[in-house]
């Protein structure tokens, strides 16, 4: 089982989303505590600036970035449109 940790960043923005991202959201923590690479996450390493960050697809719109840890702890650093969160 998968640690997480949230960000401040990430929380804030969390927030911000509406109940049905919000409850979807929850479901895709759910699925990344028990496995990461989770074929239903879609979960991709990013490369370039962003190298050393995962991210998982929470709708068609909506991206999810975390970074481990360590081994068996991720922090989730943001959420947002998939447009805006990767600059």
């Amino acid at each position: 089982m998968i640690k997480i940790y949230y960000s401040n960043h990430f929380r804030k923005r969390a927030k911000r989303l509406n109940e049905k991202q919000q409850a979807k959201l929850a479901q895709f923590v759910v699925l990344l505590k028990g496995n990461p690479f989770n074929l239903q996450l879609h979960t991709k390493a990013l490369s370039g600036k962003l190298a050393g960050i995962y991210s998982v697809r929470i709708t068609r719109e909506f991206r999810l970035l975390f970074k481990f840890f360590s081994p068996d702890e991720v922090v989730l650093i943001d959420i947002g449109n998939r447009k805006d969160i990767y600059r």
